[in-house]
């Protein structure tokens, strides 16, 4: 498997379908919800698995100078492989390089195990997105 950066539209659009796939058909999120206002300004990354078929994608945001982590998700095939993870440190080594110190995430509940183990502390209380309760996690980068 491997992570690449969404170079072009179609590439970003391998990104689209996963997370459609993922929140707006498994947990029922609203597609406008989905896919919103900050795609354009978001660098996209895209999970590939041995085949070289998309299974997994997430995306940054710089605000400035922490990176926002958003729309993390693994097809139901590719799941418990390491490949939530593989996303995330792609997604890490990119925001070091670009000066990054910081990333925050609005962790679903059910995932805050995951995040904890990559290092990420919770620093809100919960609250609801798209229906689905989250806290916040943040973790400093070395």
């Amino acid at each position: 498997m491997f992570v690449k950066i969404a170079e072009n539209s179609q590439e970003r659009e391998k990104a689209y379908m996963i997370r459609r796939q993922v929140f707006v058909q498994e947990q029922n999120v609203p597609i406008e919800e989905e896919i919103d206002q900050y795609e354009d300004v978001s660098t996209h990354f895209v999970l590939y698995n041995e085949q070289e078929q998309p299974v997994g994608a997430g995306r940054l945001r710089d605000i400035d100078n922490i990176g926002k982590v958003q729309r993390i998700c693994v097809l139901a095939t590719g799941r418990k492989n390491g490949a939530g993870a593989m996303i995330m440190n792609a997604i890490e080594e990119y925001a070091i390089q670009q000066g990054m110190h910081q990333l925050k995430l609005d962790a679903q509940v059910h995932a805050i195990p995951f995040y904890s183990k990559l290092g990420y502390e919770i620093v809100s209380d919960e609250f609801m997105d798209a229906g689905i309760p989250h806290k916040t996690m943040i973790k400093t980068l070395s």
